[in-house]
């Protein structure tokens, strides 16, 4: 407590130094100034560097898409990357709106398949940038389809808090050739991810339908 108390009365100090004065008519001093900070450069975070697909066509998009692979440094991965199980995604259209996706996640945990409903925000003037909003502005996710050719394969981004992962999503489970993963692990390189931080997911075994107990219903946020 003491320390932090020091560190508050130091910044206070500061400010008053920078602070400057002059004399107004009569003699009498004119009220002190703060002085103009240099405004602040904007935060460039990777997924401000990261180019979408060119015409990126969202229709085309919609569908099941089975992840394969995914580049990160998250904690949870890399303690438990060798025990991923299967996940697949289905995107669908909004029923209420046009600048919303529908977003179902099936994955499996302790043995029991779970559901997670969300949605995906649009970008209108960038179809291939998504938001998923949290619960706080700092919570969301963003998301950048970085490459497809929407019947085989998506290379998509994600990143929160300035963290990102690159995941790579295949069509179908039989999409996963040599030149693919060659170019996913080009691209994961880029966000200096080396191998030791690739996650391959399990190609078989993936869940059908999900009971109404095991769904986290994550519309609008969770």
């Amino acid at each position: 407590m003491v320390g932090l108390w020091r560190c508050t009365l130091a910044v206070m100090l500061t400010c008053v130094y920078l602070w400057g004065s002059g004399d107004a008519v009569g003699g009498a001093k004119s009220r002190p100034r703060p002085q103009k900070r240099p405004p602040k450069k904007p935060k460039i975070t990777p997924i401000d560097l990261t180019e979408p697909a060119q015409n990126i066509d969202i229709e085309r998009m919609l569908g099941r898409w089975y992840l394969l692979n995914s580049a990160s440094k998250c904690s949870y991965l890399i303690n438990h990357g060798t025990k991923v199980e299967p996940t697949v995604m289905t995107i669908t259209r909004t029923p209420t709106s046009n600048e919303m996706l529908s977003v179902s996640t099936k994955t499996r945990h302790n043995h029991q398949c779970w559901e997670i409903l969300q949605v995906y925000h649009l970008n209108p003037g960038t179809p291939g940038r998504l938001t998923l909003k949290g619960a706080h502005p700092e919570d969301n996710i963003e998301i950048v389809i970085g490459e497809t050719d929407y019947d085989s394969y998506a290379i998509m981004y994600y990143q929160k808090r300035g963290m990102i992962t690159v995941k790579l999503y295949g069509k179908s489970v039989d999409n996963l050739s040599e030149p693919l993963l060659t170019k996913f692990e080009e691209l994961a390189a880029k966000q200096n991810f080396q191998r030791a931080y690739h996650f391959p997911f399990p190609t078989y075994s993936h869940c059908g339908d999900v009971d109404q107990d095991h769904v986290i219903n994550c519309v609008p946020t969770c």
